[in-house]
């Protein structure tokens, strides 16, 4: 089965929006695990416009499933990720001013980069996944920088599946077919939801995990927080 990591990003939104704690995202994220999903997942920035970097180190002791902590390695990030020691880092090429991630990284210009910081996680065991674009000659660049995972950027196959194009899976699966080939896990995530998310899993070979935020949110907003992350699990089996 896929496992099903919950970014709670929005949950910090609601919360900023109005000061002091509520939604109160530790109990947030105590639910969600409560409810089956199987990861948490934060992506602070440096505006800590939603998650801050003390809610990811408030989290340390609070998350009792895998724990994924995403972003753009600059120093403050990634000090942060080495004093919390999450189960995973995913290292996102965001631009400070993004609104949400855009792009994969450039897995051949940012090598000997990526390389040292990936060797800098590892040595402090801790799992890390590279964001990239499904391009073969980014995937074969990932597998080259030394990183267990890549975290497919699903974008643009959420994209034209919305518009009813389904080969839009096709670069999908050959970018998860030579990254098994390289021993390279597979996670995915971006613009994933209720509607687009069986027909990716079914489709997509030894993908182990997806993170899934801003889709459901929203769909809780009609659902339920507990009956969404259970139908997510439904579909990932």
């Amino acid at each position: 089965m896929t496992k099903l990591s919950v970014n709670v990003n929005k949950i910090a939104t609601l919360r900023n929006s109005r000061g002091g704690n509520v939604p109160n995202l530790i109990k947030v994220v105590q639910d969600i695990e409560s409810f089956g999903a199987q990861g948490i997942t934060v992506h602070p920035r440096p505006d800590e416009r939603h998650i801050k970097y003390q809610d990811a180190r408030d989290l340390k002791d609070v998350v009792i499933t895998e724990y994924n902590i995403e972003g753009n390695p600059i120093q403050k990030f990634i000090e942060l990720v080495l004093n919390v020691k999450p189960t995973q880092v995913t290292l996102v090429p965001d631009a400070e001013d993004a609104i949400t991630s855009n792009a994969g990284w450039d897995t051949i210009k940012h090598r000997d980069f990526l390389k040292d910081v990936i060797a800098t996680f590892k040595k402090n065991g801790i799992r890390t996944s590279i964001f990239v674009d499904p391009d073969l000659k980014m995937v074969e660049g990932a597998a080259n920088t030394g990183t267990d995972r890549i975290e497919l950027y699903t974008e643009s196959y959420a994209e034209k599946f919305g518009k009813g194009y389904f080969k839009g899976i096709d670069p999908f699966i050959e970018a998860a077919q030579l990254a098994s080939t390289l021993q390279v896990g597979i996670n995915a995530g971006h613009d994933l939801n209720l509607d687009n998310i069986k027909y990716f899993k079914e489709h997509i070979p030894n993908l182990l995990e997806v993170s899934i935020g801003h889709a459901l949110i929203c769909e809780s907003l009609y659902f339920g927080l507990d009956n969404v992350v259970k139908m997510y699990l439904n579909k990932l089996k």
